[in-house]
């Protein structure tokens, strides 16, 4: 633990309160601590440890009463130490870079950075509540980054497989012609083994290789779906019942919600988060909304397969798209409501109603 900078002279009583300002990074966090005026307290940087959590907050709470804390990269370098955090009862807030104007003008340290975050959480620039990552939906996005690797490098090797068929020994390529690519990995693989060096038999032996390559990560592939499902119906069981939705779609819009979805507020939030609240794009008479090319890529990509799907076997969502064309909107238009609805569906399965939002509905 050492000192980083030389803030000036400023006491508190133990009853007041102070916010806290972390800059993360792999093996060293700099905190920084501020009254609520703004006054800066002291910046120090501590070890990426469990006793280095405790010495920051420690030394943090020594200033006075901590309640709130501003924290970058919640979802990366700082995750490990926002659950640290949120075990100890402190609102944690995730704080996002600097804008460069900003940089230009104050510099860059990550003691300025540490400040910053505290003074963005005091000043309330910075109000997205952090994810806990301590639930199921952390156990299924471990398990949906290990599948999505397993998945691509299936492909690879189902390419490479094609590939070497092409320039094959005619006898070879023609036994394997016209198989489905189950056949044809089924068939690979009971290749004999051999330990000829000759290009017809480094290509049977190659071919036996990828195939059973493919066989042991399609193995991991379902295993880890499986673990993904069983996940899935352990925080959101109603989920995978919504019509279109796959272990996959779910998976990605749950990993955008996190373990507290209540964070967001309300399925406005959500649907901002997944990158399909509509924004405005008017302009003198020309009055319309355009596409939101922000958010989360990857579950605006989950609720667009979703839609594909509907559009595919579901009537009304057809019938739907057909009158919204008709009444002048593109095909893409309408996709974009469509999905603005979906996401407005997802929420309100993944977030289970407040205890007043109950009262309310049993009382009308």
């Amino acid at each position: 633990m050492t000192q980083t900078t030389h803030p000036r002279h400023h006491t508190t009583e133990a009853s007041e309160d102070v916010v806290l300002g972390v800059d993360t990074h792999k093996d060293v966090h700099v905190a920084a601590v501020i009254t609520m005026t703004g006054a800066l307290l002291d910046t120090r940087s501590f070890h990426t440890t469990q006793e280095g959590y405790r010495q920051l907050l420690a030394r943090a709470r020594a200033f006075g009463r901590l309640q709130r804390a501003g924290v970058e990269c919640t979802g990366s370098y700082g995750a490990a130490l926002t659950r640290y955090l949120h075990s100890e009862d402190i609102t944690v807030t995730e704080v996002n870079q600097p804008d460069k104007a900003t940089r230009r003008r104050r510099g860059k340290t990550d003691a300025i950075d540490a400040a910053a975050a505290a003074q963005a959480v005091l000043s309330g620039r910075a109000t997205a509540t952090a994810k806990t990552s301590d639930g199921p939906v952390e156990t299924i996005r471990m398990f949906k980054m290990a599948k999505t690797s397993a998945t691509k490098s299936r492909s690879q090797a189902i390419n490479q497989l094609k590939a070497i068929l092409v320039a094959a020994d005619p006898a070879l390529r023609e036994a394997l012609t016209g198989l489905s690519n189950s056949k044809l990995i089924r068939k690979c693989s009971e290749l004999d083994a051999t330990d000829g060096t000759t290009p017809a038999a480094a290509a049977r032996h190659t071919l036996r290789l990828l195939a059973k390559r493919v066989q042991h990560l399609t193995e991991e592939i379902n295993d880890l779906t499986g673990r993904i499902t069983t996940a899935i119906n352990a925080c959101a069981p109603k989920l995978l019942n919504r019509y279109g939705v796959g272990p996959d779609t779910a998976a990605a819009l749950l990993i955008a919600a996190g373990d507290n979805p209540n964070r967001m507020g309300s399925e406005a939030s959500f649907a901002a988060l997944c990158g399909v609240s509509p924004v405005e794009a008017s302009s003198g008479k020309t009055q319309r909304r355009r596409l939101n090319r922000g958010g989360d890529r990857q579950a605006n990509s989950a609720l667009y397969t979703i839609v594909l799907a509907r559009l595919r076997w579901d009537t009304r969502t057809r019938d739907y798209v057909e009158r919204r064309v008709s009444q002048g909107k593109t095909r893409r238009e309408a996709i974009r409501c469509l999905k603005r609805y979906v996401a407005r569906e997802i929420y309100q399965t993944i977030v289970p109603p407040t205890k007043a939002a109950v009262t309310l509905a049993s009382a009308d």
